[in-house]
């Protein structure tokens, strides 16, 4: 399990590092200027959060991936990472309408691999959470 956080933690970190693109990627400039100016900050606050969250936590797979293993509170911090990433799983289709991605292709593709993605930290999380080795 140890090789599958690591492999984990890569792929929070290159999640993270999307973060920084999505205010142009999704065109926030023109999309919030019309919102006041403590929604607009706080979509690029949370948002830096969310990343520097998920930063964390694959920096923390990446560098103690024994540890989230092997130890007692390695495995309650794997736990809570499992709830986490479960919630976001749950969030994917119940968060989100299907409206911004039935019948299109690229948008189609992208929910598939993030529920796949969701899907897969969830299941490690919880199964290292729950003492599996």
């Amino acid at each position: 399990m140890a090789v599958q956080l690591k492999a984990i933690g890569f792929l929070l970190v290159v999640l993270a590092l999307l973060h920084v693109g999505f205010a142009r990627y999704f065109n926030w400039r023109h999309e919030f200027a019309p919102v006041s100016l403590i929604n607009r900050q706080m979509m690029y606050v949370h948002t830096f959060f969310v990343a520097f969250t998920v930063l964390l936590m694959g920096l923390l797979c990446l560098t103690s991936a024994t540890e989230l293993v092997g130890t007692p509170l390695g495995r309650k911090i794997a736990l809570g990472c499992g709830i986490f990433w479960t919630a976001r799983l749950l969030t994917q289709f119940f968060g989100y309408s299907a409206v911004l991605w039935q019948g299109k292709r690229f948008e189609t593709i992208i929910h598939v691999l993030f529920s796949v993605l969701w899907s897969y930290l969830s299941i490690v999380f919880l199964l290292v959470g729950f003492g599996w080795k």
